[in-house]
């Protein structure tokens, strides 16, 4: 039982100091390029732009299919 708890210690100790490694590096990676991963306002304005013509041009085609249903069968 106890190899299995040295084992089991070994392991958290290495998972430990590799998270700790990891945000480490991420602070300083943070700190060379403060900037980065930052969104950009125009960057959101665009986004909201586009996801909103997407969704008002499938409503227009479900609106037009949804009226034309009948007919557009017997073709």
């Amino acid at each position: 039982m106890k190899y299995t708890a040295d084992r089991l210690h070994i392991a958290l100790t290495r998972s430990a100091g590799w998270i700790a490694t990891r945000i480490e590096e991420g602070q300083l990676e943070r700190e060379r390029r403060p900037d980065s991963g930052d969104i950009s306002i125009t960057t959101v304005i665009i986004w909201v732009a586009a996801v909103t013509g997407a969704v008002l041009i499938a409503g227009t085609i479900a609106v037009v299919v949804a009226k034309y249903n009948g007919k557009l069968s017997g073709l």
